[in-house]
């Protein structure tokens, strides 16, 4: 028994129950669970999310680019690592592996990030206009760490997939995917922290640059 199920089961056992959770039981809580209300939303549900995202994105120092199509990925990509003095190498997720980045002079490495990369690519689920946030989720073939080790992170979000709620984003987790995955992540803008004497210090946990291309 793992330490996660001994943990449940004295939970359960302290709760008046024996077993194992049934079919039963778990059909209830799904139920009560899709038949709650969903609470007061802000204001911003209102807005267009689209708008609302990119204004956040500014605001938390996230840099984006719209760009026109899929297969212009690349060629924005390399504008991106030149504007920035760059190195053309980048590591990233297999569902991009195969888009033409040799036509532009990078080199795509298909493969599991390590502390010595610089740049990071990842699609993404979702994005929230909300807070300006990418959410990824955990699988074997969209692994963490490329947005978390390399120096910079890009993502790939389509228009179609920004919510304007936090709610939205996690009824869409539930519509798509029913349960969760192993680990979800929410990424907005670089990382941050002024733990020390209340200074701002950038990539002190992750990439110091978060550049978001929007597909449409």
């Amino acid at each position: 028994m793992s330490a996660r199920e001994n943990i449940l089961n004295r939970i359960r056992s302290q709760s008046g129950k024996a077993g194992e959770t049934t079919a039963a039981e778990m059909a209830g809580v799904r139920s009560t669970i899709a038949a709650r209300a969903r609470g007061p939303l802000p204001s911003i549900a209102l807005e267009n999310p689209l708008i609302r995202f990119i204004n956040e994105c500014a605001r938390l120092k996230s840099t984006v680019d719209i760009v026109q199509g899929t297969e212009l990925i690349p060629q924005a990509l390399a504008g991106y690592l030149s504007q920035n003095e760059l190195k053309m190498t980048v590591v990233g997720w297999p569902s991009l592996s195969n888009l033409n980045w040799k036509a532009v002079g990078i080199q795509y490495e298909n493969r599991l990030a390590c502390g010595e990369d610089m740049v990071g690519v990842t699609d993404s689920f979702c994005a929230i206009g909300e807070t300006g946030t990418v959410l990824l989720l955990s699988s074997p073939t969209t692994p963490k760490l490329h947005a978390l080790l390399p120096e910079t992170h890009i993502c790939i979000v389509s228009q179609q997939r920004i919510v304007a709620t936090m709610e939205d984003a996690f009824q869409l987790l539930r519509d798509e995917k029913g349960a969760l995955p192993r680990s979800t992540f929410f990424i907005s803008g670089p990382s941050r922290t002024a733990d020390i004497e209340q200074t701002i210090v950038i990539g002190a946990h992750g990439p110091y640059r978060v550049h978001v291309l929007i597909i449409p």
